[in-house]
Parts: C-alpha cells; structure tokens; sequence
C-alpha cells in the first residue's frame, strides 16, 4: 500500500532453546502506516520487542514476507539491510545510556550521529525543537534521563531517519521523564514521521493513533483512534 512504510505478511520468528524451538512471532499479518504513532501492546513475552527487532531489520523472521516501502526485505544482504538502518531507521533502546555515546557532548553526539549517515546537522537547530537548547556542550551525564531519551530521538532526526523505532521508551524513567518522552513523540507525530514504539505502558498506548496489541506471539487485533 502507497500509505504504508512496512507490510507484513505472515511473520514468523523462531528461538532455540535447550527444550527445542520456541516460536515468538506467529503469523503476523499487518500495515504500518507512513505517519503517525503506531504502538505494539502487550504483556511481557508477548512479542512487541521481537516485532520491533524485525521492523528494525536486526532480526529476519523465520517465515513470511516483510516489505520495507514496498521492497521485499529478504532477500536484502548484510550491508544493503545496516545501510536502510543507518538511513532511514532511527532505533531507541529502552535504557538511554545505550542511546549515546557517553564520551561525546550532547552536541558531539548529534554530529556523530550525522556523520554516521554521511549528513550533516545544526545541532542547537535540533536541541532547541526538542526543548533541549543551550546543552550542546554538556556531558551526556548531566542530562535526566528524560532529556537522554529526548536526545536520543534527537540523534534519529540528525540521521535524517523517516522512520523511529522506540522499545519501551518510558520504562526505566520516573514520571517527569517520562513526560519527556511523550512530549517529543507527540512533536515527532505531528511532523509526519512514522513513530513505531513497543510498550506495556498504559501513558504512551493511549498516544498511539494506531494501536497492535499482542499476546504470545499472536496479533490479536488492532484499534485505530
């Protein structure tokens, strides 16, 4: 579909364990819409973090087809797959100092970001929409972990990424922090980019335009506000 930037068809994802292969996705059949917040729901094991790996093309499903603006992604190698991520994909971890890179400034770190998808950036342009203006030349230490997560997206947008991609975005940070959070997906949103966030989180389920809930591997359906 021209509106959407992922298709699935009938995802399949496999793990080996000592009692034999244990399935983490079934058949998971879905369009992700180009724009808005689209979040995957559900209880712990249920699947949302595989799913996210997969669109994230860290993960290739055992079974189905997935297209990446209308590509299939399969048959894509090694590099041409590090390339989309590095270009059009911007990943958030959960834990935000996994996010940065702690030996660079807050400035530093939107830079090394540009530079690692051979681009350029205005890093005071970027700090300043994220409500972060005047800590550029910060450590990345003084920062709450709130405005490291609010810099992490910042580090997509400096990659020119179209598409985030946010696990558990909120789950290690108090309450104000994660006001931070919501606050820059909703800014994300609004400017048209495709937020993909995987989350038990009661706050950020309620943002989604678009929410895909799942249990045990399964998508058990999908509500649309």
């Amino acid at each position: 579909m021209a509106d959407s930037v992922f298709q699935l068809d009938r995802i399949g994802v496999d793990y080996p364990t000592p009692a034999g292969m244990v399935t983490g996705l079934h058949e998971v059949t879905l369009d992700v819409p180009r724009a808005g917040i689209t979040v995957f729901a559900g209880p712990s094991g249920s699947g949302k973090s595989t799913l996210l790996r997969v669109l994230g093309l860290f993960e290739r499903p055992a079974r189905g087809v997935l297209r990446f603006d209308g590509v299939d992604t399969g048959p894509l190698r090694h590099s041409a797959r590090r390339a989309l991520r590095r270009e059009q994909l911007g990943l958030v971890f959960q834990n935000p100092v996994e996010n940065l890179l702690d030996y660079l400034s807050v400035g530093d770190n939107l830079r090394a970001a540009a530079q690692s998808a051979r681009r350029t950036c205005e890093p005071e342009e970027i700090l300043a929409q994220l409500g972060l203006g005047g800590t550029g030349d910060w450590p990345i230490s003084a920062l709450s972990g709130g405005q490291q997560q609010r810099l992490a997206f910042g580090c997509a947008l400096a990659r020119g990424s179209s598409v985030i991609l946010a696990d558990e975005p909120t789950s290690q940070l108090d309450e104000a922090s994660a006001d931070l959070v919501l606050d820059t997906l909703r800014y994300l949103a609004e400017r048209e980019f495709a937020v993909l966030v995987a989350s038990h989180d009661d706050r950020l389920v309620a943002l989604g335009d678009r929410v895909a809930r799942l249990r045990d591997g399964r998508l058990e359906g999908i509500e649309r506000r």
